[in-house]
């Protein structure tokens, strides 16, 4: 299976007593789906995953399938800092429907190379679906290296990394190390999006993509059609919401302005908490100067 283009790691909707809020979901992926992304991305860092419990996880990741219908993939977070739950979780994303897993690096064990690249090798033989591997060092605590990721590229069954390292010279080890035919590289962070891209990254997985999906959609579609002045322009007017949707934790901001929008409650799990009014305040002028409000 191969996996490129656009896609959204979206937020799981709470109410204002912290359920699910399932209409708010639905309402979500269904914005997804209309405005052309290629695939659909639950309980990853962005969907609060370690927050839900094991039923909560069953409903959105089936929910996403149910809606997604078989018209795009949905790849569902499935890590862990114990292999045998990473394993174990990629068996239930499985069971659910999903049809690849993005497993994160291990984070607090602090695993060397050699130790993260049998981890990764077992979750990929034992879990039952393609991967995806995560590297993000900012959340973690850890960061898996080029050379790690180009022998894990040749591991059958892993067939992606979603890079959000924002080291754009191991970026580019990556790309120029593995097969493309069989091994694809997206950004994990969309302020690098098109950076990525101008050196041969194959897509995006985009927090902004809660936002402004069609817009995220036409930004690669400009530059692999070869506007690459447009897809710059696109990235000018979008880069001042990618920086606030990362004011604070991700993903508090985002979850305030799709609030700001009136798509759900604003509502996070703790330890995340509101966001601070300056942020807030934020929030609102970049909607603002976009024309979203």
């Amino acid at each position: 299976m191969r996996i490129e283009g656009t896609m959204t790691a979206i937020v799981t909707p709470f109410d204002a007593d912290g359920r699910i809020d399932e209409d708010a979901l639905r309402a979500l992926i269904d914005s997804q789906i209309r405005a052309g992304m290629d695939a659909i991305v639950p309980c990853g860092t962005t969907g609060e995953t370690p927050t839900l419990t094991t039923e909560e996880y069953r409903l959105v990741v089936s929910t996403t399938v149910e809606m997604a219908g078989g018209q795009i993939p949905v790849i569902a977070g499935s890590g862990s800092n114990d292999t045998r739950k990473a394993v174990e979780n990629t068996r239930l994303a499985k069971e659910l429907g999903a049809d690849i897993a993005l497993v994160v690096t291990p984070w607090y064990n602090k695993p060397g190379p050699v130790m993260l690249e049998a981890h990764f090798r077992r979750v990929a033989a034992e879990g039952g679906l393609p991967v995806m591997l995560y590297n993000v060092p900012g959340r973690t605590g850890i960061n898996m290296s080029s050379e790690t990721t180009v022998n894990l590229s040749q591991v059958e069954n892993i067939i992606a990394v979603k890079e959000a390292s924002g080291n754009l010279g191991q970026i580019q080890e990556i790309i120029g190390n593995t097969d493309s035919e069989t091994f694809t590289i997206l950004s994990g962070d969309d302020a690098l999006a098109l950076p990525m891209y101008s050196v041969g990254s194959h897509g995006l997985v985009s927090v902004a993509g809660n936002v402004v999906p069609e817009e995220m959609v036409n930004l690669r579609a400009r530059f692999v059609a070869g506007d690459v002045e447009g897809a710059a322009n696109l990235n000018k007017r979008l880069f001042p919401l990618f920086q606030t949707l990362f004011c604070e934790s991700n993903p508090v901001p985002c979850k305030v302005a799709l609030n700001m929008l009136g798509r759900m409650g604003p509502t996070v799990r703790a330890p995340l908490g509101p966001l601070q009014s300056i942020n807030h305040e934020r929030v609102r002028l970049t909607l603002s100067a976009m024309g979203l409000l």
